[in-house]
């Protein structure tokens, strides 16, 4: 019987983007990231899942894992993938001042941001380049001001439970008036409409956990008050 006959017939599975055949950025095989993983031997992989390929990716990842008393359990983890990325504080040492951005970010807003207005250092992600590369495009981007010499400060897993991204954190001076307060930058056609924020230094201190609540930002902001370049007037 014909219905009989298409029952025993296997199902054929649609090519899955990203995986099969090519996603929006070109990419195939994004299920064979982190399949060969050795360098811990309480760990062994068992199966990779994507689960979204859009422009970022989104993977759930089967896995063996060795407890400390010896025995073995089955995990699944869920994990999203982005890219590295790198960020940058901007600094005036002589006039105590340092240049942060404001701009919308809707993740913050949706989830009780007052407005989603977010003060922070100028970052992105490193896309192609090496991090310093990187870094020295999105100061400008985002600043309207180009950069010299950088400090190269850590490199920093911002939320490893789930997000594989590894941030890395540089300092670099500027001078003050350079770059008017308030003045805007972003790159238009990516929908980036950034101020220019041009603070104190401890103005921008007495606002962490007011107005300032990006890590990566107050973290710069106490590296630089405890290690920094305003380390030793804090001595």
């Amino acid at each position: 019987m014909p219905a009989a006959d298409a029952a025993t017939e296997p199902d054929e599975r649609t090519p899955q983007p990203g995986v099969d055949v090519p996603d929006r950025r070109g990419r195939t095989g994004l299920d064979r990231v982190g399949r060969d993983l050795d360098r811990n031997p309480r760990v062994r992989v068992r199966d990779v899942r994507v689960l979204t390929s859009n422009w970022y990716v989104t993977r759930t990842t089967t896995f063996d894992f060795q407890h400390a008393d010896g025995t073995w359990t089955t995990e699944e983890r869920e994990t999203y993938d982005r890219g590295d990325g790198a960020t940058i504080l901007l600094y005036d040492v002589a006039a105590r001042t340092v240049l942060l951005t404001r701009q919308f970010r809707f993740p913050a807003y949706v989830n009780e941001h007052p407005d989603g207005m977010f003060i922070e250092a100028a970052a992105g992600l490193l896309d192609e380049d090496d991090p310093e590369t990187a870094i020295r495009r999105e100061a400008e981007e985002e600043t309207g001001h180009p950069v010299g010499d950088v400090e190269h400060v850590f490199d920093v897993y911002m939320s490893p439970g789930s997000v594989t991204e590894r941030l890395h954190f540089f300092a670099a001076p500027y001078v003050r008036g350079t770059i008017a307060d308030g003045s805007r930058a972003g790159l238009a056609d990516e929908g980036e409409d950034i101020e220019v924020l041009e603070l104190s230094f401890d103005d921008a201190l007495d606002r962490i956990g007011r107005d300032i609540v990006d890590a990566k930002t107050i973290m710069l902001l106490q590296w630089a008050a405890l290690r920094g370049p305003f380390a030793a007037a804090r001595a």
